[in-house]
């Protein structure tokens, strides 16, 4: 995947708002993560690979909707464009976490973000394809105890989300399955 300007300083802001965050299990700077979907995400839909840059900067940065929108719109996108991004990375930013809904427990609180998820854009559960991609290799690798649990609740998710690239959800399923049979002596 080569990256446009436009998306070279886009990259460059969401580093800059990522931080010095780093992935739990690597240790490798968070942005890695947010390249990997891009690269996942870019073989079939190109359109979304500044979804994927961005994909956690509500969820896990201190940006905002308007700096986001203004960051794009500064840099070359135009306004139609720049909304698509920000309402795609508020589709993929979770709205049932412990913080919102303290008295949910962590069974229900996944169940109805799953079925959220079942309504988001297309172009995000495209997206949401490629993290679940990314993010399944890495846990199973580092956490086959948490690798259980956490499989069973994306594979909810997936009973959700049907609208999204068909081959990006055909990838994803291919992992999750391949990641269930590696642990499958665990289950």
């Amino acid at each position: 995947m080569i990256l446009t300007d436009r998306q070279e300083k886009l990259l460059e802001f969401v580093k800059e708002q990522h931080g010095e965050q780093v992935r739990k299990y690597t240790g490798e700077p968070y942005w890695h993560h947010l390249v990997s979907v891009a690269q996942i995400v870019s073989k079939y839909e190109p359109d979304g690979i500044e979804i994927a840059l961005c994909h956690d900067l509500f969820e896990d940065t201190k940006c905002t909707k308007t700096c986001l929108y203004e960051h794009l719109t500064e840099n070359g996108y135009k306004h139609s464009e720049a909304i698509i991004i920000r309402n795609c990375v508020v589709d993929l930013t979770d709205v049932f976490t412990t913080e919102n809904y303290p008295k949910l427990n962590r069974e229900e609180r996944k169940k109805r973000e799953a079925e959220r998820l079942g309504t988001i854009y297309e172009l995000s559960q495209s997206v949401k394809y490629a993290d679940l991609t990314d993010n399944t290799s890495s846990i199973v690798k580092h956490d086959k105890g948490f690798a259980k649990k956490y499989l069973q609740e994306k594979i909810r998710i997936l009973d959700q989300m049907r609208n999204g690239n068909i081959n990006l959800l055909i990838d994803c399923c291919h992992i999750l399955k391949n990641s269930l049979n590696e642990l499958h002596p665990l289950l």
